[in-house]
Protein backbone atom coordinates (compact mmCIF):
# COMPACT_ATOMS: atom_id res chain seq x y z
CA UNK A 1 0.00 0.00 0.00
CA UNK A 2 1.39 3.37 -1.30
CA UNK A 3 2.15 6.22 1.74
CA UNK A 4 1.64 9.29 -0.82
CA UNK A 5 0.27 9.83 -3.93
CA UNK A 6 1.60 8.65 -7.20
CA UNK A 7 3.22 11.66 -8.80
CA UNK A 8 4.49 13.28 -12.55
CA UNK A 9 5.81 15.94 -13.82
CA UNK A 10 3.77 18.99 -15.70
CA UNK A 11 5.78 22.21 -17.80
CA UNK A 12 8.95 21.16 -15.54
CA UNK A 13 6.31 21.47 -12.07
CA UNK A 14 6.48 18.11 -9.67
CA UNK A 15 2.89 17.55 -9.07
CA UNK A 16 0.81 14.90 -6.68
CA UNK A 17 -1.76 12.74 -9.44
CA UNK A 18 -4.04 13.45 -7.05
CA UNK A 19 -5.07 17.26 -6.79
CA UNK A 20 -7.00 18.57 -4.23
CA UNK A 21 -9.80 20.66 -5.37
CA UNK A 22 -11.17 23.57 -3.30
CA UNK A 23 -14.79 23.78 -5.47
CA UNK A 24 -16.45 22.78 -2.16
CA UNK A 25 -15.15 26.14 -0.47
CA UNK A 26 -18.33 27.99 -2.22
CA UNK A 27 -20.10 25.21 -1.10
CA UNK A 28 -19.43 25.75 2.51
CA UNK A 29 -19.66 29.33 2.14
CA UNK A 30 -22.86 29.61 0.38
CA UNK A 31 -24.90 31.12 3.17
CA UNK A 32 -22.38 34.04 2.80
CA UNK A 33 -20.49 33.22 6.00
CA UNK A 34 -16.80 33.16 5.64
CA UNK A 35 -14.46 29.81 6.35
CA UNK A 36 -11.75 31.26 8.59
CA UNK A 37 -8.66 31.47 6.96
CA UNK A 38 -6.18 29.95 9.45
CA UNK A 39 -8.52 27.09 10.21
CA UNK A 40 -8.64 26.01 6.52
CA UNK A 41 -4.80 26.38 6.24
CA UNK A 42 -4.61 24.02 8.71
CA UNK A 43 -6.82 21.20 6.74
CA UNK A 44 -4.90 21.98 3.94
CA UNK A 45 -1.78 21.34 5.37
CA UNK A 46 -2.89 18.01 6.90
CA UNK A 47 -3.05 17.21 3.27
CA UNK A 48 -0.22 18.55 2.34
CA UNK A 49 2.37 16.44 5.17
CA UNK A 50 0.48 13.42 3.76
CA UNK A 51 1.45 13.88 0.00
CA UNK A 52 -1.21 15.71 -1.43
CA UNK A 53 0.60 18.80 -1.96
CA UNK A 54 -1.09 20.21 -5.18
CA UNK A 55 -4.07 22.34 -4.71
CA UNK A 56 -6.59 23.24 -7.48
CA UNK A 57 -8.74 26.12 -6.85
CA UNK A 58 -10.45 29.05 -8.71
CA UNK A 59 -11.61 32.86 -8.55
CA UNK A 60 -14.85 32.04 -7.50
CA UNK A 61 -14.17 29.24 -5.31
CA UNK A 62 -15.35 31.47 -2.35
CA UNK A 63 -11.70 32.67 -0.37
CA UNK A 64 -10.13 29.36 -1.31
CA UNK A 65 -7.02 31.33 -2.54
CA UNK A 66 -7.22 32.95 0.30
CA UNK A 67 -7.38 30.12 2.16
CA UNK A 68 -4.18 28.28 0.17
CA UNK A 69 -2.25 31.72 0.47
CA UNK A 70 -2.41 31.49 4.64
CA UNK A 71 -1.22 28.08 3.53
CA UNK A 72 1.85 29.24 1.59
CA UNK A 73 3.30 31.71 3.90
CA UNK A 74 4.02 28.79 6.32
CA UNK A 75 6.71 27.66 3.54
CA UNK A 76 9.01 31.15 3.83
CA UNK A 77 12.14 28.74 2.57
CA UNK A 78 10.35 27.27 -0.57
CA UNK A 79 9.16 24.11 -1.38
CA UNK A 80 6.26 24.83 -0.90
CA UNK A 81 2.77 23.24 -1.87
CA UNK A 82 1.56 23.82 -5.64
CA UNK A 83 -1.46 26.35 -5.91
CA UNK A 84 -2.72 25.75 -9.55
CA UNK A 85 -6.26 28.46 -10.17
CA UNK A 86 -8.57 29.20 -12.65
CA UNK A 87 -9.21 32.96 -14.00
CA UNK A 88 -13.09 33.05 -14.91
CA UNK A 89 -13.48 36.30 -16.98
CA UNK A 90 -16.86 37.53 -18.34
CA UNK A 91 -16.36 37.18 -21.98
CA UNK A 92 -15.11 41.39 -23.43
CA UNK A 93 -12.45 42.70 -24.51
CA UNK A 94 -9.40 41.72 -23.18
CA UNK A 95 -6.78 44.07 -23.54
CA UNK A 96 -3.48 43.98 -21.69
CA UNK A 97 -4.17 45.80 -18.98
CA UNK A 98 -7.72 44.10 -18.23
CA UNK A 99 -5.79 40.56 -18.32
CA UNK A 100 -2.84 41.62 -15.64
CA UNK A 101 -5.17 43.29 -13.36
CA UNK A 102 -7.04 39.64 -13.19
CA UNK A 103 -3.87 37.64 -13.06
CA UNK A 104 -2.48 40.34 -10.39
CA UNK A 105 -5.54 39.58 -8.38
CA UNK A 106 -4.70 35.46 -8.61
CA UNK A 107 -1.45 36.74 -7.57
CA UNK A 108 -2.74 39.06 -4.44
CA UNK A 109 -5.36 36.37 -3.16
CA UNK A 110 -2.67 33.42 -2.87
CA UNK A 111 -0.04 36.05 -2.24
CA UNK A 112 2.94 34.71 -4.45
CA UNK A 113 4.65 36.20 -6.83
CA UNK A 114 4.03 33.60 -9.69
CA UNK A 115 0.89 31.58 -10.18
CA UNK A 116 1.93 27.90 -10.30
CA UNK A 117 -0.51 27.31 -13.24
CA UNK A 118 -2.94 29.57 -14.47
CA UNK A 119 -6.13 28.18 -16.03
CA UNK A 120 -8.44 30.09 -18.38
CA UNK A 121 -12.36 29.13 -18.58
CA UNK A 122 -14.42 31.41 -21.37
CA UNK A 123 -18.30 31.30 -21.56
CA UNK A 124 -18.76 31.31 -24.87
CA UNK A 125 -16.41 30.80 -27.84
CA UNK A 126 -18.47 33.12 -30.52
CA UNK A 127 -16.43 36.14 -28.17
CA UNK A 128 -12.91 35.62 -29.83
CA UNK A 129 -11.65 37.40 -27.03
CA UNK A 130 -10.49 34.01 -25.31
CA UNK A 131 -7.20 34.23 -27.64
CA UNK A 132 -6.16 37.45 -26.86
CA UNK A 133 -6.70 36.93 -23.24
CA UNK A 134 -4.38 33.56 -23.83
CA UNK A 135 -1.50 35.71 -25.76
CA UNK A 136 -1.49 38.14 -23.11
CA UNK A 137 -1.40 35.60 -20.41
CA UNK A 138 1.65 33.79 -22.19
CA UNK A 139 3.71 37.38 -22.12
CA UNK A 140 3.17 37.55 -18.58
CA UNK A 141 4.50 34.18 -18.34
CA UNK A 142 7.30 35.60 -19.96
CA UNK A 143 7.59 38.17 -17.48
CA UNK A 144 7.60 35.50 -14.99
CA UNK A 145 4.28 35.74 -13.26
CA UNK A 146 2.72 32.86 -14.53
CA UNK A 147 4.92 29.28 -14.34
CA UNK A 148 2.69 27.45 -16.79
CA UNK A 149 -0.96 28.15 -18.62
CA UNK A 150 -3.72 25.76 -18.56
CA UNK A 151 -7.61 26.19 -20.04
CA UNK A 152 -10.54 24.61 -18.08
CA UNK A 153 -13.64 22.87 -20.34
CA UNK A 154 -11.86 23.26 -23.63
CA UNK A 155 -13.58 20.95 -26.65
CA UNK A 156 -11.28 19.23 -28.70
CA UNK A 157 -11.52 21.62 -31.43
CA UNK A 158 -11.16 25.10 -29.36
CA UNK A 159 -7.83 23.15 -27.59
CA UNK A 160 -6.57 22.40 -30.99
CA UNK A 161 -7.42 25.92 -32.38
CA UNK A 162 -5.29 27.29 -29.32
CA UNK A 163 -2.17 25.20 -29.69
CA UNK A 164 -2.51 26.34 -33.51
CA UNK A 165 -2.41 30.18 -33.09
CA UNK A 166 0.68 29.15 -30.93
CA UNK A 167 -0.47 29.38 -27.24
CA UNK A 168 1.84 27.02 -25.35
CA UNK A 169 -0.75 25.15 -23.03
CA UNK A 170 0.03 22.48 -20.65
CA UNK A 171 -3.59 21.21 -19.62
CA UNK A 172 -7.25 21.20 -20.19
CA UNK A 173 -9.27 20.36 -17.16
CA UNK A 174 -12.65 18.66 -18.14
CA UNK A 175 -15.10 16.78 -16.76
CA UNK A 176 -14.21 12.37 -17.04
CA UNK A 177 -15.33 9.17 -15.26
CA UNK A 178 -17.25 6.39 -15.23
CA UNK A 179 -20.31 8.03 -16.00
CA UNK A 180 -18.98 10.84 -18.31
CA UNK A 181 -16.38 9.57 -21.02
CA UNK A 182 -16.29 12.23 -23.35
CA UNK A 183 -12.67 12.91 -22.56
CA UNK A 184 -11.90 9.80 -23.56
CA UNK A 185 -12.61 11.09 -27.53
CA UNK A 186 -11.63 13.35 -29.88
CA UNK A 187 -10.43 15.65 -26.87
CA UNK A 188 -7.64 12.63 -26.31
CA UNK A 189 -7.07 12.71 -29.88
CA UNK A 190 -5.69 16.56 -29.66
CA UNK A 191 -3.83 15.20 -26.32
CA UNK A 192 -1.90 12.76 -27.81
CA UNK A 193 -0.25 14.94 -31.24
CA UNK A 194 0.69 17.98 -28.69
CA UNK A 195 2.25 18.07 -25.14
CA UNK A 196 -1.57 18.69 -23.22
CA UNK A 197 -2.44 16.52 -19.96
CA UNK A 198 -5.66 16.38 -18.77
CA UNK A 199 -6.87 16.97 -15.54
CA UNK A 200 -9.72 15.27 -15.08
CA UNK A 201 -12.90 16.65 -11.96
CA UNK A 202 -15.67 14.80 -11.55
CA UNK A 203 -13.86 11.46 -11.36
CA UNK A 204 -15.91 10.44 -8.45
CA UNK A 205 -19.60 12.29 -9.77
CA UNK A 206 -19.94 14.25 -6.83
CA UNK A 207 -19.16 11.25 -4.63
CA UNK A 208 -22.07 9.48 -6.43
CA UNK A 209 -19.22 6.74 -7.56
CA UNK A 210 -18.94 5.07 -4.15
CA UNK A 211 -19.79 1.93 -2.19
CA UNK A 212 -22.49 3.95 -0.23
CA UNK A 213 -24.89 4.21 -3.40
CA UNK A 214 -24.84 0.61 -4.85
CA UNK A 215 -28.38 -0.60 -4.24
CA UNK A 216 -29.55 2.21 -2.99
CA UNK A 217 -32.66 4.17 -3.69
CA UNK A 218 -32.24 7.28 -6.07
CA UNK A 219 -32.12 10.34 -3.76
CA UNK A 220 -35.25 12.77 -3.96
CA UNK A 221 -33.60 16.04 -2.43
CA UNK A 222 -29.71 16.59 -2.89
CA UNK A 223 -28.15 18.96 -0.13
CA UNK A 224 -25.22 20.50 -2.01
CA UNK A 225 -23.97 22.10 -5.24
CA UNK A 226 -21.67 19.36 -6.22
CA UNK A 227 -23.53 16.41 -6.20
CA UNK A 228 -26.38 18.11 -7.56
CA UNK A 229 -25.07 18.35 -10.72
CA UNK A 230 -23.44 15.56 -11.04
CA UNK A 231 -27.08 13.85 -10.36
CA UNK A 232 -27.65 16.01 -14.13
CA UNK A 233 -25.08 13.76 -15.47
CA UNK A 234 -26.52 10.56 -13.94
CA UNK A 235 -29.96 11.49 -15.27
CA UNK A 236 -28.66 12.64 -19.16
CA UNK A 237 -26.65 9.04 -19.34
CA UNK A 238 -29.72 6.82 -18.73
CA UNK A 239 -30.92 7.12 -15.01
CA UNK A 240 -30.51 5.58 -12.07
CA UNK A 241 -31.10 2.33 -13.12
CA UNK A 242 -27.97 2.87 -15.78
CA UNK A 243 -25.55 3.99 -13.04
CA UNK A 244 -26.72 1.43 -10.57
CA UNK A 245 -25.31 -1.00 -13.66
CA UNK A 246 -21.89 0.76 -13.50
CA UNK A 247 -21.79 0.77 -10.00
CA UNK A 248 -22.45 -3.02 -9.92
CA UNK A 249 -19.39 -3.67 -12.25
CA UNK A 250 -17.24 -1.01 -10.38
CA UNK A 251 -18.61 -3.20 -7.06
CA UNK A 252 -17.28 -6.20 -8.68
CA UNK A 253 -14.11 -5.11 -9.71
CA UNK A 254 -13.71 -3.42 -5.97
CA UNK A 255 -14.24 -6.53 -4.33
CA UNK A 256 -11.98 -8.28 -6.59
CA UNK A 257 -8.72 -5.98 -5.63
CA UNK A 258 -9.90 -4.99 -1.89
CA UNK A 259 -10.62 -1.49 -2.65
CA UNK A 260 -13.65 0.53 -2.84
CA UNK A 261 -15.65 1.75 -5.79
CA UNK A 262 -14.16 5.17 -5.74
CA UNK A 263 -10.85 3.41 -5.94
CA UNK A 264 -12.22 2.03 -9.07
CA UNK A 265 -13.29 4.67 -10.57
CA UNK A 266 -10.03 6.87 -9.76
CA UNK A 267 -7.99 4.20 -10.98
CA UNK A 268 -9.93 4.01 -14.72
CA UNK A 269 -9.42 7.64 -14.99
CA UNK A 270 -5.66 7.91 -14.04
CA UNK A 271 -5.00 5.02 -16.58
CA UNK A 272 -6.30 6.84 -19.30
CA UNK A 273 -3.10 7.88 -21.46
CA UNK A 274 -3.90 11.50 -22.01
CA UNK A 275 -4.70 12.60 -18.19
CA UNK A 276 -1.78 13.91 -15.60
CA UNK A 277 -4.23 13.72 -12.59
CA UNK A 278 -7.75 13.56 -11.17
CA UNK A 279 -9.07 15.93 -8.50
CA UNK A 280 -10.49 14.84 -5.85
CA UNK A 281 -13.10 17.31 -3.58
CA UNK A 282 -11.28 18.32 -0.25
CA UNK A 283 -14.13 19.46 2.11
CA UNK A 284 -12.35 21.52 4.67
CA UNK A 285 -13.07 19.93 8.31
CA UNK A 286 -15.37 17.76 7.25
CA UNK A 287 -15.25 14.41 5.91
CA UNK A 288 -11.75 13.47 4.59
CA UNK A 289 -10.58 10.22 2.81
CA UNK A 290 -6.54 10.43 2.41
CA UNK A 291 -5.86 6.92 3.29
CA UNK A 292 -8.94 5.73 0.70
CA UNK A 293 -7.68 7.69 -1.66
CA UNK A 294 -4.54 6.33 -1.74
CA UNK A 295 -5.37 2.62 -2.11
CA UNK A 296 -5.94 4.13 -6.28
CA UNK A 297 -2.30 3.28 -6.51
CA UNK A 298 -1.85 -0.01 -5.05
CA UNK A 299 -3.78 -1.70 -7.93
CA UNK A 300 -4.16 -1.92 -11.70
CA UNK A 301 -7.19 -2.51 -13.97
CA UNK A 302 -6.74 -5.85 -16.00
CA UNK A 303 -8.78 -7.22 -19.11
CA UNK A 304 -11.00 -8.64 -17.62
CA UNK A 305 -12.11 -5.62 -15.43
CA UNK A 306 -11.46 -3.02 -17.89
CA UNK A 307 -14.30 -5.74 -20.30
CA UNK A 308 -16.34 -5.74 -17.72
CA UNK A 309 -16.62 -1.93 -17.09
CA UNK A 310 -17.19 -1.93 -20.92
CA UNK A 311 -20.51 -4.26 -20.41
CA UNK A 312 -21.54 -2.25 -18.06
CA UNK A 313 -21.27 1.27 -20.15
CA UNK A 314 -23.29 0.03 -22.96
CA UNK A 315 -25.89 0.14 -21.09
CA UNK A 316 -25.91 3.85 -20.59
CA UNK A 317 -26.46 6.86 -22.46
CA UNK A 318 -23.20 8.97 -24.22
CA UNK A 319 -23.39 12.50 -22.32
CA UNK A 320 -23.98 14.40 -25.57
CA UNK A 321 -21.84 16.75 -26.97
CA UNK A 322 -18.14 17.27 -26.56
CA UNK A 323 -15.90 18.59 -23.15
CA UNK A 324 -17.48 21.96 -21.61
CA UNK A 325 -20.53 21.72 -23.68
CA UNK A 326 -22.53 21.57 -20.37
CA UNK A 327 -21.47 25.39 -19.78
CA UNK A 328 -22.47 26.15 -23.50
CA UNK A 329 -25.58 24.91 -24.15
CA UNK A 330 -28.68 21.95 -23.49
CA UNK A 331 -28.82 20.01 -21.47
CA UNK A 332 -26.69 22.26 -19.03
CA UNK A 333 -25.23 19.94 -16.74
CA UNK A 334 -24.10 22.03 -13.95
CA UNK A 335 -24.89 22.50 -10.37
CA UNK A 336 -27.28 25.53 -11.31
CA UNK A 337 -29.24 23.73 -14.07
CA UNK A 338 -30.42 25.74 -17.02
CA UNK A 339 -27.31 28.41 -17.60
CA UNK A 340 -29.23 30.11 -20.63
CA UNK A 341 -30.37 33.36 -19.11
CA UNK A 342 -26.57 33.66 -18.66
CA UNK A 343 -25.16 33.00 -21.96
CA UNK A 344 -28.20 35.19 -23.20
CA UNK A 345 -26.79 38.13 -20.89
CA UNK A 346 -23.31 37.70 -22.26
CA UNK A 347 -21.78 40.73 -24.70
CA UNK A 348 -22.37 40.01 -27.96
CA UNK A 349 -18.37 40.81 -29.75
CA UNK A 350 -20.87 42.31 -32.63
CA UNK A 351 -23.31 45.10 -32.40
CA UNK A 352 -26.53 45.05 -35.26
CA UNK A 353 -27.41 48.73 -36.75
CA UNK A 354 -30.12 49.49 -38.44
CA UNK A 355 -29.48 49.99 -42.55
CA UNK A 356 -30.37 54.20 -43.01
CA UNK A 357 -34.12 54.66 -44.62
CA UNK A 358 -34.48 50.30 -44.83
CA UNK A 359 -36.80 49.91 -41.55
CA UNK A 360 -36.80 45.90 -42.16
CA UNK A 361 -33.27 45.62 -42.67
CA UNK A 362 -29.78 45.91 -40.20
CA UNK A 363 -26.41 44.38 -40.71
CA UNK A 364 -23.36 43.94 -38.48
CA UNK A 365 -19.89 44.56 -38.70
CA UNK A 366 -16.90 42.48 -37.51
CA UNK A 367 -14.07 45.15 -37.88
CA UNK A 368 -11.92 43.70 -40.55
CA UNK A 369 -10.30 46.12 -42.52
CA UNK A 370 -11.59 44.63 -45.55
CA UNK A 371 -15.28 45.70 -44.85
CA UNK A 372 -14.63 49.66 -45.54
CA UNK A 373 -12.08 48.89 -48.14
CA UNK A 374 -14.60 46.92 -50.37
CA UNK A 375 -17.84 48.07 -48.97
CA UNK A 376 -19.49 45.16 -46.98
CA UNK A 377 -20.96 44.09 -43.93
CA UNK A 378 -19.85 41.06 -42.36
CA UNK A 379 -23.86 40.20 -42.25
CA UNK A 380 -26.82 42.13 -43.53
CA UNK A 381 -30.63 40.99 -42.20
CA UNK A 382 -33.43 41.47 -44.27
CA UNK A 383 -36.82 40.73 -42.72
CA UNK A 384 -36.39 36.88 -41.35
CA UNK A 385 -32.53 36.37 -43.46
CA UNK A 386 -29.95 37.12 -42.76
CA UNK A 387 -27.03 36.93 -45.27
CA UNK A 388 -23.48 36.36 -44.12
CA UNK A 389 -20.29 37.22 -46.24
CA UNK A 390 -17.31 35.13 -46.79
CA UNK A 391 -15.62 35.02 -43.50
CA UNK A 392 -12.04 34.07 -42.89
CA UNK A 393 -9.97 33.06 -39.79
CA UNK A 394 -9.50 37.03 -39.24
CA UNK A 395 -8.93 37.84 -35.45
CA UNK A 396 -9.55 41.59 -34.85
CA UNK A 397 -8.49 43.98 -38.00
CA UNK A 398 -6.20 41.85 -39.94
CA UNK A 399 -4.75 38.96 -37.99
CA UNK A 400 -4.61 35.74 -39.77
CA UNK A 401 -5.49 32.58 -36.89
CA UNK A 402 -3.82 29.29 -37.03
CA UNK A 403 -2.10 30.10 -40.48
CA UNK A 404 -1.85 26.66 -42.18
CA UNK A 405 -4.18 24.92 -40.21
CA UNK A 406 -7.97 24.65 -42.57
CA UNK A 407 -9.54 22.65 -39.43
CA UNK A 408 -8.43 25.49 -36.45
CA UNK A 409 -9.17 28.17 -38.79
CA UNK A 410 -12.45 26.69 -39.56
CA UNK A 411 -13.33 26.28 -36.25
CA UNK A 412 -12.76 29.99 -35.28
CA UNK A 413 -14.63 30.78 -39.18
CA UNK A 414 -17.69 29.34 -37.90
CA UNK A 415 -17.56 31.20 -34.26
CA UNK A 416 -17.35 34.35 -36.25
CA UNK A 417 -20.29 33.32 -38.43
CA UNK A 418 -22.52 32.50 -35.30
CA UNK A 419 -21.34 35.67 -33.47
CA UNK A 420 -23.01 37.99 -36.30
CA UNK A 421 -26.03 35.49 -36.62
CA UNK A 422 -26.50 35.84 -33.07
CA UNK A 423 -25.96 39.99 -33.19
CA UNK A 424 -28.78 39.98 -35.80
CA UNK A 425 -31.18 37.67 -33.41
CA UNK A 426 -30.50 34.33 -35.24
CA UNK A 427 -29.17 31.12 -33.59
CA UNK A 428 -26.91 28.29 -34.90
CA UNK A 429 -30.43 26.49 -35.73
CA UNK A 430 -31.35 28.82 -38.32
CA UNK A 431 -28.65 28.41 -40.59
CA UNK A 432 -30.65 26.97 -43.95
CA UNK A 433 -27.60 26.91 -45.95
CA UNK A 434 -23.34 27.25 -46.15
CA UNK A 435 -20.93 27.09 -48.70
CA UNK A 436 -17.04 26.57 -48.00
CA UNK A 437 -13.90 27.69 -50.41
CA UNK A 438 -11.14 25.70 -49.78
CA UNK A 439 -7.50 26.35 -50.94
CA UNK A 440 -6.48 22.88 -51.03
CA UNK A 441 -9.43 20.44 -52.01
CA UNK A 442 -6.98 17.73 -50.20
CA UNK A 443 -7.98 19.67 -46.70
CA UNK A 444 -11.69 18.86 -47.52
CA UNK A 445 -11.86 16.43 -44.29
CA UNK A 446 -10.42 18.69 -41.35
CA UNK A 447 -12.95 21.19 -42.95
CA UNK A 448 -16.06 19.13 -42.97
CA UNK A 449 -15.20 17.44 -39.64
CA UNK A 450 -15.05 20.87 -37.92
CA UNK A 451 -18.56 21.84 -39.93
CA UNK A 452 -19.64 18.85 -38.40
CA UNK A 453 -19.08 19.74 -35.02
CA UNK A 454 -21.04 22.96 -35.47
CA UNK A 455 -23.69 21.39 -37.51
CA UNK A 456 -24.06 17.47 -37.29
CA UNK A 457 -27.86 17.97 -36.13
CA UNK A 458 -28.91 21.01 -37.83
CA UNK A 459 -27.78 19.54 -41.39
CA UNK A 460 -28.47 22.77 -43.35
CA UNK A 461 -27.47 22.71 -47.31
CA UNK A 462 -24.35 22.81 -48.13
CA UNK A 463 -21.39 22.94 -50.63
CA UNK A 464 -17.47 22.68 -50.60
CA UNK A 465 -15.71 24.39 -53.48
CA UNK A 466 -12.03 24.08 -54.44
CA UNK A 467 -11.38 27.66 -55.00
CA UNK A 468 -7.39 27.75 -55.35
CA UNK A 469 -5.67 30.69 -53.90
CA UNK A 470 -6.70 32.57 -51.12
CA UNK A 471 -5.87 35.90 -49.88
CA UNK A 472 -2.74 35.74 -47.28
CA UNK A 473 -2.75 32.75 -45.20
CA UNK A 474 -5.90 31.97 -45.29
CA UNK A 475 -7.12 28.16 -45.79
CA UNK A 476 -10.65 28.52 -45.94
CA UNK A 477 -13.43 31.04 -46.53
CA UNK A 478 -17.19 30.15 -45.64
CA UNK A 479 -20.23 32.12 -46.40
CA UNK A 480 -23.63 31.74 -44.36
CA UNK A 481 -27.41 32.38 -45.19
CA UNK A 482 -29.80 31.69 -42.01
CA UNK A 483 -33.86 32.26 -41.88
CA UNK A 484 -35.31 33.42 -38.44
CA UNK A 485 -38.88 31.73 -37.68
Amino acid sequence: MPTTPERTTLAGLDISRLLCGLWQVADLEKSGETLDAERGADALQAYAKAGFDTFDMADHYGSAEIITGHLLTRYPAGNRPLAFTKWCPEPGPMTAEVVRKGVQERLDRLGVEKVDLLQLHWWSFEHPAWLDALHEMARLRQEGLIGAIGVTNFDAAHLALALADGIPLASNQVSFSLIDRRAAGALSEVCARSNVRLFAYGTLCGGFLADKWLGAPEPTSIPDWSRSKYKRFIDTAGGWGAFQGVLAAAGEIARKHTVSISNVATRWVLEHPSVAVAIIGARLGESEHRDDNLKAFSFALDGEDKARLEAAFAGTQPIPGDCGDEYRRPPYLTASGDLSHHLDALPSIFVAEPVPGRPERSRVSSGSIWEPIAGFSRAVRVKDTIRVSGTTATHGADRCVAPGDVGAQTTYVLDKILASIAALGGRAEDVVRTRIYLRDASQWEPASRAHGRFFGEIKPANTMIAAGDLIGDYEVEIEAEAVVD
